[in-house]
């Protein structure tokens, strides 16, 4: 029997210790024969990615021993600030990244007692996106060296399998350069070709990106090469070889990221001089459909090549997932209803299909697909969704501004426990993801659910600069950062207050990075909002644009329509100049490590409005960088985000309120 209490006190055993010691973080699936690989991060020990591996028998275990120097290895590479493809694998031989010293290192499976050797030196440079070529010896990597002075510097290079690279860096060899990006090092199944990406300030990798394909030397360097496809106005993605080593690669030429196959290459034996002319490309499923996703991370995976005749591929519509089957000769599309949706990489290997996915009532899993059943390899935690009451995602679209059309998924508040008094309406959270080019996707989300189950109702907005809805919608935020997004959530909030479905005197906005700095702005312009949390959210857009990194140096220009740190619109739009307008209580929570949202952005806002008497909190994350991986950090951010909405909104304390957070000036003037 069901208990009746307010909206936002309901007991809920999604607890933040759930989301911390009862949940990891799956990613980078793989596969190499029979084998399955992954990475865990753990939040539980300090948010340490871990290398698993499940063998042919069903046999799970980690698989990297310690370093030379006795330490745990964290699969992670800085590369780009936001990593990515951290390790590779091929016939049993890992080469993988180190976070703790930076180096690579090599791991033979069927030889354990050499352990880990060290292939690179110690010192700034960082390496990423791993590709194994045993024939030579090599492995490909993406460089970033940041040992010189100014911007750090970009290449794809080759680096020994043997170890002599980690004694003298004079031994890698440098394979491409001259280029700001180089990404995605992809070797033919015949070790004859090499694919690679490249692009150049001030563009981002899903703008005007080129793919390049090159003949392979014997020493791992590139002979006769062409751009087979992107710049000029649109990008290209992921290229994966056939097994007739033909190149399959995303392009959003189209308007939508389509996938598209190019054959023609020359055979092993046959006469190869200029090959390139002989190259032709071809749309493989022409469709308004997203087949690939914005690479930012290294080592996108969302198709592999399932056999000779087909190519396993992800898409989505609408920001709603699908899998199945491209034909290679004729593009012929064939959906596969799993009862599953891929969130992640997709990979393929003697007729098996293994994918990162999810459903409307699982936590995220690795799962495989063989012979037409369905297998859960692991999931990401030990917990039955049904048993406490699921919110499932309603996909919602609203009118917005300029007579465009906004889009998300709306989370009712659901409890098998509770239910709230007669004519209550729920509080609302409006989420902003990050980005801004990434994209809100439906499925079982206990971060969605920690809310939801606690009374409160959750509009997860994909506001225009969104991924899954065509490059028209992704660029309509060109030169509108601050405008167009705030106008959609705010017509978000406003759409469900008018369809009588949340409380108008209780809506919350929250987001974290490029989402903090729509949630700082829309609080500047309206008083929808009654409450707003930011997690290391963008303050000043000046101040940001002569700090960030290289991989996001230009993009700031691109949102805005200007790179001048001193142009007046940069003030125009920077919260930190509106904190006059501001009124809504606010919530700031930041890394204190951020090394792309410094810590003085979250400083200078709460400083500024505690003098001038605004409600505000700031909760500084010690240790912590873009993002927070350590258990007690994410666990204390939930307890604070939860602490500071009920106060502001008056719901009664319960007792997993835990240390409530100060804030500061709020209940000034009441």
């Amino acid at each position: 029997m069901s208990t009746t209490a307010p909206f936002g006190t309901w007991n809920s055993p999604i607890t933040p210790g759930t989301i911390t010691t009862r949940t990891v973080r799956l990613s980078q699936v793989r596969v190499d024969a029979g084998d399955t690989y992954w990475v865990e991060q753990r939040a539980s020990q300090a948010g340490r990615n871990v290398l698993l591996r499940r063998d042919g028998d069903g046999q799970i275990g980690e698989v990297l021993p310690l370093t030379p120097a006795d330490e745990l290895v964290d699969v992670r590479t800085r590369v780009h600030e936001y990593g990515g493809r951290a390790y590779a694998v091929d016939g049993g031989i890992i080469v993988v990244s180190h976070a703790g010293d930076g180096r690579l290192y090599r791991y033979d499976v069927a030889h354990r007692l050499r352990g880990l050797v060290p292939l690179t030196i110690y010192g700034e440079v960082r390496h990423g996106d791993l590709e194994i070529d045993t024939a030579r010896g090599l492995v490909y990597a993406v460089r970033e060296d940041h040992r010189g002075p100014g911007e750090a510097v970009n290449s794809l290079v080759a680096i020994p399998l043997d170890g002599s690279a980690a004694r003298d860096d004079d031994a890698v060899r440098t394979v491409v350069s001259g280029t700001d990006f180089v990404v995605a090092p992809t070797l033919s199944p015949d070790s004859e070709h090499l694919a690679w990406i490249t692009w150049d300030h001030p563009s981002m990798p899903w703008d005007n990106a080129r793919l390049h394909v090159g003949d392979l030397l014997p020493d791992g360097t590139i002979g006769e090469q062409t751009v087979l496809d992107g710049g000029s106005g649109h990008s290209v993605a992921e290229p994966r070889w056939t097994e007739e080593c033909e190149l399959v690669h995303g392009s959003n030429s189209s308007g939508f990221w389509n996938l598209y196959r190019t054959e023609g290459f020359p055979r092993r034996g046959t006469n190869r001089e200029g090959w390139t002319g002989d190259l032709r490309t071809r749309a493989l499923h022409p469709a308004e459909a997203t087949f690939t996703y914005p690479a930012w991370q290294l080592g996108p995976h969302s198709f592999d090549i399932l056999d000779g005749e087909r190519i396993i591929a992800t898409w989505s519509r609408n920001a709603v997932a699908h899998l199945g089957t491209l034909r290679l000769s004729n593009g012929e599309l064939e959906e596969w209803n799993v009862g599953w949706q891929p969130i992640g990489n997709v990979a393929s290997s003697s007729g098996r299909v293994v994918m990162l996915a999810s459903n409307e009532l699982a936590l995220p899993s690795i799962v495989e697909v063989k012979n037409g059943a369905v297998t859960v390899l692991r999931d990401s935690g030990e917990f039955e969704p049904e048993s406490i009451g699921v919110a499932f995602p309603e996909p919602v679209s609203w009118p917005t501004s300029d007579g465009a059309t906004a889009h998300g998924f709306y989370y009712p508040p659901t409890s098998a426990d509770h239910r709230a008094p007669e004519g209550e309406l729920p509080p609302l959270i409006v989420n902003v993801h990050g980005g801004p080019t990434a994209t809100a996707v439906p499925g079982y989300d206990l971060r969605i659910q920690f809310w939801t189950s606690r009374g409160f109702g959750y509009l997860d907005v994909n506001y225009r600069g969104s991924m899954g809805y065509g490059t028209g919608y992704r660029k309509a935020l060109e030169g509108q950062w601050g405008v167009y997004d705030v106008d959609d959530c705010i017509a978000g909030a406003r759409h469900l207050i008018e369809a009588g479905l949340v409380d108008p005197a209780r809506i919350a906005i929250r987001g974290a990075s490029a989402g903090g700095f729509t949630v700082l702005s829309a609080i500047a312009r309206t008083d929808v909002f009654s409450a707003a949390a930011s997690c290391f959210g963008i303050a000043d857009l000046s101040l940001l644009a002569r700090t960030t990194h290289k991989f996001e140096s230009h993009y700031i220009g691109q949102l805005l329509g200007t790179e001048d740190p001193n142009d007046p619109l940069m003030a125009e739009r920077s919260p930190i100049n509106q904190v006059e307008a501001i009124t809504t209580p606010l919530l700031l929570l930041q890394g204190s490590e951020d090394p792309i949202v410094p810590a003085e952005q979250a400083t200078l806002m709460y400083e500024a409005l505690r003098a001038k008497g605004s409600p505000v909190a700031l909760e500084i994350f010690h240790g912590e960088g873009h993002g927070f991986r350590l258990a007690a950090s994410i666990r204390r951010h939930y307890e604070t985000e939860l602490s500071f909405f009920r106060q502001v909104w008056g719901i009664e304390s319960v007792a997993e309120d835990g240390r409530a957070i100060t804030v500061e000036n709020l209940h000034q003037g009441r």
